[in-house]
């Protein structure tokens, strides 16, 4: 005989259906509509007010004045950058040295030129000469062979890159220390273990890895840099922003010509933040997801933030 419970039958009645219903954000319908109105009233503005002179802004915007202080101004970003990386990455590398003097040195490199503005130096550098007139080679504390002129030496140009690119060493050695850091002390004991010097360690190992973390605050400062020149003006070196002063104190239409240099300005730090985004995928292959951080905000996943 079989049990009354085995002629039970188990409940085969299908669950309910489940009817997801899609999480509303009505305040970024609401941030959305804001900032659309302030946009279309900017516009409005562009468009409307005469103020702007645009006549004025489309005649100066690609005239030959404007154009060699937009090339000086390129040659200045690149050779102060030149300077900033290069010297960066040695006091960088002197600042993780085991030699309490060298680490010293070159902390106080940084201390110093971290602390001071960067257009006293810039000033400074440009009239060196007052301070020393010629500039010798020779053996320290005792006699010199060769002279130069401070002046022909040093002009106001290379002042003012000694200025940019001095005190941009001092941040890039803070960037590229924090890169060499990043990367595991293991790999460079493993380098050791193999008869690898430190040079070669540095060079092969730790540096192509500190890249990631190197390349993005480089960027940055790359951009800072671009439009750091403009100080550059104060010591009339010829820039953008010098030869768009000198245009507008002549025929004083000063509102038109600061657009004329913004422009520029926007157009030089949109292609370089361009060149800064291919150059960080390039270093971060394997570490981003492919979709993650794309170039104007596109492409990133979506998370459950506004």
């Amino acid at each position: 005989m079989t049990s009354p419970d085995t002629d039970e039958r188990p409940d085969r009645t299908p669950p309910e259906k489940i009817v997801a219903v899609p999480v509303r954000h009505p305040g970024r319908w609401v941030a959305a509509a804001v900032l659309l109105v302030f946009v279309a009233m900017l516009v409005n503005s562009l468009v409307t007010n005469p103020a702007w002179r645009w006549d004025v802004v489309w005649q100066f915007l690609f005239s030959e004045r404007v154009l060699q202080g937009l090339w000086l101004t390129i040659e200045l970003t690149l050779l102060a950058m030149v300077i900033g990386v290069v010297l960066g990455v040695v006091v960088a590398v002197m600042r993780l040295s085991r030699n309490p003097i060298v680490s010293t040195v070159a902390w106080l490199y940084a201390w110093f030129f971290r602390g001071t503005p960067v257009l006293v130096q810039v000033i400074f550098w440009s009239f060196i000469a007052i301070l020393y007139p010629t500039l010798s080679l020779g053996i320290p504390f005792g006699p010199e062979f060769v002279y130069f002129d401070s002046n022909v030496l040093i002009p106001i140009f290379a002042g003012a890159v000694l200025g940019f690119g001095l005190n941009e060493a001092a941040y890039m050695s803070e960037i590229v220390r924090a890169g060499i850091l990043s990367v595991d002390q293991g790999q460079t004991e493993a380098a050791e273990a193999l008869g690898m010097t430190r040079i070669k360690i540095l060079r092969r190992i730790v540096l192509p890895q500190a890249m990631r973390v190197i390349i993005p605050p480089t960027g940055n400062e790359t951009i800072s840099m671009l439009k750091t020149t403009s100080l550059a003006s104060v010591i009339a070196v010829g820039d953008l922003f010098t030869q768009v002063q000198l245009i507008y104190g002549g025929n004083l239409q000063q509102v038109p010509l600061l657009v004329v240099a913004s422009i520029w300005y926007l157009v030089l730090t949109s292609l370089l933040s361009i060149a800064q985004y291919f150059i960080e995928r390039r270093y971060s292959r394997g570490t981003i997801p492919a979709r993650q951080g794309g170039f104007l905000g596109l492409g990133r996943p979506k998370t459950g933030l506004a």
